[in-house]
């Protein structure tokens, strides 16, 4: 991928900005440019898709130039180098150094490699390590089962709340055509909650420009109010 030849679209960095969103991170996201410079989300969102490739402890935040950079050496050569996505000295000084928009094109590529990893690891029988099985899932499940009538015992607890995947499971004594189905309906399941995930990433994104809208239409109330009064003063002086 060539760092310097690219520009994102604004769909593109929208999609991207939503991706990221969707990731639970240990600090505020406020400036892609700045945010991202010393590595240390960078490892974070790695280690959320695929937490024994990243040793968090390696990496601290960072404002100095060289430190960045040293978090940067460890996070290509440990991580970014399995993913088969390395990054060049030059390119990672100029994240460091916060040059925009070149931590945006990067992050695309490694929402890219992720994804294709996953790919690769879902065809190969494994379910990686991602939120898929979380309350919801286990929400459903305990309706489903209530209507059944038979009271849980601490092991089906354990189970409702920590479903293991399919791929996971030894499916004997099913034949082959109730396997495919079983399998099926779980891709079907993925697909459904990852959709519900992006949903809630716009709705929380909309809300906020609600409430952006909101506070500019107070201060546009404000300032009216204030030029009223001005006005007012000034077209009944005191005599």
């Amino acid at each position: 991928m060539s760092f310097d030849s690219q520009r994102l679209d604004e769909e593109s960095l929208q999609a991207l900005f939503s991706w990221i969103d969707g990731i639970p991170l240990s600090r505020k996201k406020k400036n892609l440019t700045r945010d991202f410079s010393d590595g240390l989300l960078v490892a974070e969102i790695v280690a959320h898709f695929f937490p024994k490739m990243v040793e968090l402890h390696n990496y601290i935040s960072a404002n100095s130039v060289n430190q960045k950079l040293n978090n940067w050496g460890t996070l290509n050569r440990k991580v970014l180098s399995k993913l088969d996505f390395p990054v060049p000295a030059d390119i990672m000084r100029r994240i460091a150094e916060c040059t925009p928009g070149v931590v945006e094109v990067f992050l695309y590529g490694l929402w890219q490699k992720i994804d294709n990893q996953l790919v690769k690891l879902r065809k190969q029988g494994y379910t990686p390590e991602r939120p898929y099985y979380n309350a919801r899932t286990a929400e459903k499940a305990q309706g489903n089962q209530g209507a059944e009538g038979p009271d849980s015992d601490p092991q089906t607890e354990y189970m409702i709340k920590n479903p293991v995947p399919l791929a996971q499971l030894e499916l004997t004594g099913l034949d082959n055509q109730t396997r495919l189905i079983l399998e099926e309906k779980e891709q079907a399941l993925l697909a459904s909650q990852e959709t519900v995930q992006i949903l809630q990433v716009k709705i929380r994104r909309l809300e906020h420009l609600l409430k952006l809208k909101d506070m500019r239409l107070m201060d546009m109330e404000q300032r009216l109010t204030r030029f009223d009064s001005v006005s007012t003063v000034q077209s009944n002086p005191r005599h």
